[in-house]
């Protein structure tokens, strides 16, 4: 491979740049979409696999024929597409514990990023959030790393079992049906200073490894393919550009054979503020042992850059050999040289039904229960179905968009009722209740209205509005009005269920003595029917919080096992309704 062939594998560009003759001039090796990257607006399966087909053949195209590789964040389900089924985030799915439907949920979400032909996903977000100030923190499954690890079932979900005579550490995908996954962000950005994103990680060694690495640990004995790094420092230094944890410690140590990708222009924020000075940037993070640079927009000068640094001897051809050498281990283990092109019979995976059902028995299985009832003889829940008249109320209750929170559809993810396609905690409720019961639903109902209808009871549905990555940090977790308003409008005047639509514990507290019933649903997904089977009884609340419920923010951080574990709900808390006695 010449020089220039080489450094093309090594550069990822957005699918906004990557047009036929940018891929052929500059022999690039990987495309990807960013959040709400798209080729069109609701676009079909078939118009993204469209998409795919025209780059791959002008990357088929060039001198050695090297397939490229278009790479999504999935990260709960094919969540940029139209129309594809959305599973709960991780914060709902730590909650089960059950790494068979975490396997499951891999398994489907491959299938579906396959149906719009493409291989590769930035998944799963392997966290450990020890601080829920974090704006990524409904990204990580739980703050016990024990959990975590657990949950990394999902990585042969994603990618199929690995062969049992397998070499630990390479990378192994089984065929067409199957993605090449990414574990990340390595290593530590769920434990950064005041939860501050892309902020500083402060722990020694041992707290590193013991807390943030053990399922990088366990995603590299199942074959993980790809490895992305933290945007975040550990005790100041820039992960981007760590060498000690990258090089000697992930690829000699831990002997991970795939290759090693940047985050969106991960290089570049070496430097404070970014791109302050790219020579440097590029040196050390090329130097530090990533392989694939995500760009995604400036290629030319990245080129450029890196060309003129091993024609100086400033970065040396071993280090651009192994980088080149893990890109194409990957790419021939995925089978992308015999199966370069999308596969036209698997459109119709996309959203498919058993996917649907498959997530609406995640939802339910990551719903806590956390109050039932003013005192534990007179329990809410379940809720009768035959019931004269039922309010449904809160800005959460009709609403797909909050439902599904940040990274669905656009990048922020949008207040939206009709997102999607999906089922919202209303219709749900519609359906589920007896056909003579008359729903009523108010979003935010005033005194009155409370006063002149008789309901029998309440589900109020509030929660936080969506948000992804730094936009997400928050000193103060608080649900937004009018929710706090609605509860306590509500729930004043009717027995109530609340509903807590979240990434994270929310402030509760200071509502909690008005409440009958409490539930937290998490960032439930596109199947809010599974919300519906459990408060009205056709399954029984099964989730323990993986998370530590705070009483007040100023507790922050607080993990269990911590000295000074005060919490409203502990970690692991979660009520039952013993369904037989009704």
């Amino acid at each position: 491979m010449s020089l220039e062939e080489k450094i093309g594998q090594m550069t990822q560009i957005e699918r906004e740049v990557a047009t036929p003759d940018v891929l052929k001039k500059y022999f690039i090796g990987s495309v990807l979409s960013g959040g709400g990257s798209v080729p069109a607006p609701k676009a079909s399966a078939e118009t993204w696999q469209k998409m795919v087909t025209e780059m791959q053949k002008a990357a088929l195209s060039t001198r050695l024929g090297i397939p490229m590789i278009y790479g999504i964040d999935a990260v709960h389900g094919h969540n940029n597409v139209y129309n594809a089924t959305i599973f709960p985030h991780n914060v709902g799915l730590g909650v089960t514990r059950d790494p068979v439907l975490i396997k499951k949920i891999g398994d489907a979400t491959a299938l579906e990023v396959r149906a719009t032909g493409i291989p590769y996903v930035f998944a799963p977000c392997i966290a450990v959030c020890r601080d829920p100030r974090w704006g990524r923190c409904y990204e990580s499954y739980s703050e016990d790393p024990k959990i975590v690890r657990n949950m990394t079932e999902i990585i042969p979900g994603l990618q199929g079992d690995i062969p049992a005579n397998s070499v630990k550490g390479v990378p192994f995908v089984a065929g067409k049906n199957k993605v090449a996954a990414c574990a990340k962000h390595y290593v530590g950005d769920g434990g950064t200073n005041k939860g501050i994103n892309e902020n500083n990680t402060l722990i020694s060694y041992n707290g590193l490894l013991g807390i943030h690495m053990p399922a990088y640990y366990n995603s590299i004995i199942k074959g993980v393919s790809t490895v992305m790094i933290s945007y975040s420092s550990w005790n100041g230094v820039k992960m981007h550009a760590n060498r000690k944890l990258i090089t000697d410690y992930l690829k000699n140590e831990l002997h991970f054979r795939g290759f090693v990708i940047s985050d969106w222009q991960g290089i570049d924020r070496i430097t404070s503020p970014p791109h302050a000075n790219y020579s440097y940037s590029v040196q050390a993070g090329v130097s530090a042992g990533i392989d694939m640079i995500m760009v995604p927009f400036n290629y030319t000068e990245f080129i450029d850059e890196l060309t003129r640094q091993v024609k100086n001897n400033i970065i040396p051809m071993s280090r651009i050999d192994d980088a080149v050498a893990r890109i194409l281990r990957v790419k021939f283990v995925m089978g992308l040289f015999e199966n370069p092109l999308p596969d036209p019979s698997l459109v119709n995976q996309l959203g498919k039904q058993e996917h649907r059902e498959l997530a609406r028995e995640a939802v339910r299985k990551s719903l806590v229960l956390l109050k039932n009832g003013k005192s534990s003889k007179k329990p809410l829940l379940p809720l009768p179905k035959k019931s004269a008249k039922i309010l449904v109320a809160g800005s959460h209750a009709d609403n797909l968009g909050y439902q599904c929170g940040g990274w669905t559809i656009t990048w922020q993810g949008l207040d939206a009722k009709n997102l999607t396609s999906g089922t919202t905690i209303l219709s749900a409720v519609k359906q589920t209740v007896d056909p003579a019961a008359k729903v009523v639903f108010n979003e935010n109902p005033d005194v009155n209205f409370l006063k002149s209808n008789k309901f029998s009871y309440a589900i109020v549905v509030v929660g936080e509005h969506t948000y992804a990555e730094t936009f997400g940090d928050s000193l103060n977790l608080t649900i937004p009005e009018p929710g706090p308003s609605t509860i306590t409008n509500v729930c004043g005047a009717i027995r109530c269920v609340v509903v807590v639509i979240s990434g994270r514990p929310v402030v509760i507290q200071p509502y909690l003595p008005k409440i009958d019933a409490l539930v937290a649903a998490w960032l439930p997904g596109t199947e809010g029917q599974g919300v519906a089977d459990v408060l009205f009884g056709d399954y029984e609340f099964t989730g323990k919080l993986a998370r530590t419920w705070f009483k007040r923010v100023d507790q922050l951080p607080m993990n269990v096992g911590d000295k000074h574990y005060d919490p409203l709900f502990p970690f692991g808390f979660g009520l039952t309704t013993n369904l037989t006695k009704y």
